[in-house]
């Protein structure tokens, strides 16, 4: 993909050209005074008053999808009688509210701390400060904590490895500039920020085999109910091993546990305890590949001499002596940087869609070696 924006990171392609200026002036207008000693009519109230959520009160606003016109009556009733104004125009008449919503889907996953500091550094010269949720994995969480960031009126959101469908967030994007990390299939309401997934992933099987390797595990994270094109980095990453292993005419070996430490112990302990075991184990991010160098550790398997262990992500802790991890940099700092950048065109003016394609890089580190060693590599010489 060609790159056509002059702030581009010369590691990352984007496509389609932003039409947004630059970044909004450091002052902040005095644009957000209220009258006093006159309590504004609030969504918590017109939820009362129609006896409903606040979730319900902020779907019929937003004239959300799936809403019954029982539901719409109901709320309408206790707005008009309320006098509450919509959120929509109540920023229309009080301008920017200058905070960027952030959705994490956990803050147990070392590379997603790292995206969120990108975006906090990029926004650090501007007025905008940043709101950080966590939404968990399930798409129906997810969905609430992306509401509860637009009932607080953020003037934009970065959305990272949602869940929920592709015209839900289609929805999303065009009624609030929004920014999806991680998330493949482009889309035309709103920008994206993704790793080449399948390309990293090649370039470590690459790696892997070129060191002589042939058994060549994979962990991998649950697909859920997404479907290609539009699908989150795992089943990408997966997508590229399982394409690397058969142009290199060896049989893909996929382990789905979690992307997690404990996921990627159990992978590893599924994989050793096989009666032909894996002379390689690469996980699909370095929080899986802890777990497996805590399995290959406690079977007194030696890392590399016995079994090679890789990961991907390039998190901070990849890089510490102890550790001293192959993997794959994907620059969470950089999409975290991109993703601001990306949401304050939009917030511009800029409203053609960006898919900004973040590139690999294989760091081979200590954790990777020919497999000339070990139970495991035996098994891979007498193959």
């Amino acid at each position: 993909m060609d790159s056509s924006s002059a702030d581009a990171d010369p590691r990352g392609d984007m496509t389609s050209s932003p039409n947004g200026g630059g970044r909004p002036s450091r002052s902040r207008p005095d644009d957000t005074a209220q009258p006093t000693g006159v309590r504004r009519v609030t969504i918590q109230d017109v939820a009362k008053e129609a006896r409903v959520s606040v979730s319900a009160v902020s779907k019929v606003l937003r004239d959300a999808y799936g809403v019954s016109p029982e539901m719409r009556a109901k709320v309408g009733s206790a707005i008009e009688k309320l006098g509450y104004r919509p959120q929509a125009g109540a920023r229309a008449m009080r301008g920017r509210s200058y905070t960027v919503g952030i959705m994490l889907t956990a803050l147990s996953h070392p590379f997603q701390p790292e995206i969120a500091e990108g975006v906090t550094d990029e926004l650090e010269p501007t007025p905008y400060q940043e709101i950080l949720i966590t939404g968990g994995s399930a798409p129906e969480r997810q969905q609430r904590s992306i509401e509860a960031l637009v009932d607080r009126q953020v003037d934009g959101l970065i959305v990272v490895a949602p869940e929920m469908s592709t015209s839900w967030l289609e929805r999303l994007g065009t009624s609030l500039p929004t920014v999806v990390i991680a998330r493949h299939g482009g889309a035309s309401g709103y920008d994206t920020v993704v790793d080449d997934d399948r390309g990293g992933a090649r370039l470590m099987v690459d790696h892997l085999v070129g060191l002589g390797h042939r058994r060549i595990a994979h962990t991998s994270h649950p697909t859920g109910s997404l479907e290609r094109p539009f699908v989150l980095s795992h089943t990408a990453r997966r997508d590229g091993y399982v394409e690397a292993m058969k142009r290199h005419r060896l049989e893909p070996d996929v382990i789905v546990t979690t992307y997690t430490e404990e996921g990627g112990y159990q992978a590893a302990v599924e994989a050793l305890s096989r009666p032909v075991p894996p002379t390689a184990i690469f996980a699909g991010a370095d929080i899986a590949a802890l777990g497996a160098l805590r399995a290959a550790e406690e079977r007194g398997l030696r890392v590399p001499e016995d079994l090679t262990v890789t990961g991907y992500d390039n998190v901070n802790a990849s890089s510490i002596g102890r550790v001293s991890l192959t993997t794959v940099d994907q620059a969470g700092h950089l999409t975290g940087q991109m993703s601001a950048r990306l949401l304050l065109e939009r917030l511009n003016g800029r409203t053609q869609p960006i898919h900004y394609v973040v590139a690999p890089r294989l760091v081979p580190r200590g954790t990777s070696a020919a497999p000339a060693h070990g139970p495991a590599a035996s098994v891979a010489r007498s193959s």
